[in-house]
C-alpha cells in the first residue's frame, strides 16, 4: 500500500522531532563537530553534487526557466566551497543554547533564570536555491533543531544529494541523521501537508517568491515566520552626490539581480532628475538593464540614452504602470518614479515596498534621519547599497532567510532567529502564599 503524502510528511516529522530531543541535550562541542563533518563532505562528494545540480540546471532551461531563477539554481566549485565555509563559520560563532537572558530573585526566593533554547522541528518550505539547503541544515544544527526541508521542484536531483551527504555526515559524529530530513518536492501535496502539521512542526519558514510566502502564509496552520520578497529601493534625494549615488544605485540593481536585496525601484527628486538621472540611467542601460519610467521620468530617460528623438519606441526604455512599482523583478530591470521631496519618497515605499531593504542617498542629515526613522523595513541604509542585507555580511553567518515580519525575528535570521526562552526556576520548599 503506498503512502500518501500527508503520511510521508507525519512519518518524517515524527523522526524529525524524535532527532530534536537528542539535538536539544547535545553539546556544543557534539554540534560543532557535525557542522565540520558536514563541510568536509561538501568537498569529499562535490563531483556527484554537482552532478545532480547540471542535471537540474539542463532541465530548467529545457523548460524555459528565466535565468534569474537559473543563477539561482545553479552550484559550481566556488558556491559550493561558499557553503562549506559557512558551516565552518557557523561552528566559530559562540553557542547560543543556554544562554542567559534574564535572571532574578522572585518572591519566596525562588532563583529564576530565563535561557535560550531551540525551537524544537523547523520546517523549510523553499525555491531553486541548493545553497539554502546547506545553510539551513547547518543553522538549525548549530542551534540544536531538527530540519525539514521540502525545496523547489526545479532543484530537486541537487537537494537530495546535498540532503543525503549531509544526514551522513552528521549521523558519522553519534547525533542523529534524522535531526536534516528531505520532503518529497515533486508534488504539491507534501506543501500542503507540511502547511497542516501542527504539533509536529514548530515553526514553517516559507522562503522564495511572493505566491509561496503568501501561500504559506494564508494556509498555514504551523506557526510561521514570513521571509519576505525584496521589492527593495533606492531613493536619491536632491542633495546625493552623482558618483555615489550612479555606483550605489549599479552595485543595488546589477551586482547580483537574482537576489532579494537587489534594487527594483528607483525613487529621486524633481531637483536632481536633471542631473543625476542621466548618468544613472547610461550607468544602468550600458549593463543591460531595463529602464522602466513614469510619464515625468521618461522623457530625461530618452535625452540621456541618445535615442529616440523622433518618437521611435527604445528597446529598453518602457512605460511605468502602478504596478511596475509593487513588482520584484529579480532581474535586470528597474522602475522609477520621481517624488516631490524625501518625505513623498517615504510615503511612496511604504507604500510599495515589501518591508525589506531601503536606501536613500543624500548628504542632508535632516532627510536622512527622517528616512532612517520612518520607512518600513527590516534595513534601512544611508549612502550604501541595500546588497549588504545578508546573515553573512551583518556578522551572524549563514542565515535562513530574511523576515519581514515584526513579531520574533526581523531581518536576516542568524542563531538567535532559531531559538526561544525557557523560565528554569529552583527553590528550597517555597509555596505561594
Amino acid at each position: 500500500m503506498s503512502t500518501t503524502p500527508t503520511q510521508a510528511v507525519e512519518q518524517w516529522a515524527g523522526k524529525a522531532h524524535r532527532a530534536a530531543e537528542e539535538l536539544g541535550v547535545s553539546t556544543e562541542a557534539q554540534r560543532n563537530a557535525a557542522l565540520e563533518a558536514m563541510a568536509e563532505a561538501l568537498g569529499v562528494h562535490e563531483p556527484e553534487i554537482l552532478a545532480a545540480n547540471a542535471r537540474d540546471v539542463e532541465a530548467a532551461r529545457a523548460a524555459g526557466t528565466n535565468e534569474g531563477l537559473i543563477d539561482r539554481l545553479i552550484l559550481d566549485p566556488g558556491r559550493l566551497a561558499a557553503c562549506a565555509d559557512a558551516l565552518r563559520q557557523l561552528r566559530e560563532f559562540p553557542d547560543v543554547l543556554g544562554e542567559v537572558m534574564d535572571a532574578r530573585t522572585i518572591s519566596g526566593g525562588v532563583e529564576m533564570k530565563q535561557i535560550r533554547v531551540p525551537l524544537g522541528v523547523v520546517g523549510m518550505i523553499y525555491e531553486a536555491r541548493p545553497n539554502v539547503t546547506v545553510d539551513s541544515a547547518g543553522i538549525a544544527i548549530k542551534t540544536g533543531n531538527a530540519i525539514l526541508l521540502r525545496g523547489g521542484s526545479l532543484a530537486q536531483h541537487s537537494n537530495e544529494a546535498l540532503i543525503a551527504v549531509l544526514r551522513d555526515a552528521v549521523a558519522s559524529t553519534g547525533l542523529p541523521a534524522d535531526s536534516i530530513c528531505g520532503i518529497d518536492a515533486t508534488t504539491r501535496e507534501t506543501s500542503t501537508a507540511l502547511m497542516e502539521a501542527r504539533g509536529l512542526i514548530d515553526v514553517l519558514i516559507p522562503r522564495g517568491g511572493a505566491g509561496l510566502i503568501a501561500s504559506v502564509v494564508e494556509h498555514s496552520k504551523v506557526p510561521v515566520i514570513e521571509t519576505g520578497t525584496g521589492n527593495c529601493h533606492v531613493y536619491i534625494e536632491k542633495t546625493a552626490d552623482v558618483d555615489m549615488a550612479q555606483a550605489i544605485v549599479v552595485n543595488a540593481k546589477c551586482q547580483r539581480p537574482s537576489v532579494c536585496n537587489a534594487a527594483e525601484s528607483l525613487v529621486i527628486d524633481r531637483d536632481a532628475l536633471q542631473k543625476v538621472l542621466p548618468p544613472v540611467v547610461r550607468a544602468l542601460h550600458d549593463r543591460g538593464v531595463r529602464i522602466v519610467a513614469d510619464d515625468e521620468s521618461y522623457p530625461v530617460c530618452a535625452r540621456a540614452l541618445g535615442e529616440g528623438a523622433d518618437g521611435s519606441v527604445l528597446v529598453d526604455l518602457e512605460h511605468a504602470s502602478v504596478e511596475d512599482f509593487a513588482t520584484e523583478y529579480l532581474d535586470l530591470a528597474i522602475s522609477i518614479k520621481v517624488v516631490a521631496d524625501y518625505r513623498e519618497a517615504v510615503a511612496h515605499i511604504n507604500r510599495y515596498g515589501t518591508h525589506h531593504s531601503e536606501a536613500i542617498i543624500t548628504e542632508d542629515t535632516a532627510a536622512a534621519d527622517y528616512f532612517q526613522a520612518r520607512v518600513d523595513a527590516a534595513a534601512v541604509y544611508v549612502n550604501a547599497s541595500t546588497r549588504f542585507t545578508d546573515g553573512g555580511e551583518f556578522g551572524l553567518g549563514a542565515e535562513i532567510g530574511i523576515s519581514t515580519q515584526k513579531l520574533h525575528a526581523r531581518g536576516p535570521m542568524g542563531l538567535r532567529a532559531l531559538t526561544s526562552s525557557k523560565f528554569v526556576l529552583n527553590g528550597t520548599g517555597q509555596v505561594r502564599g
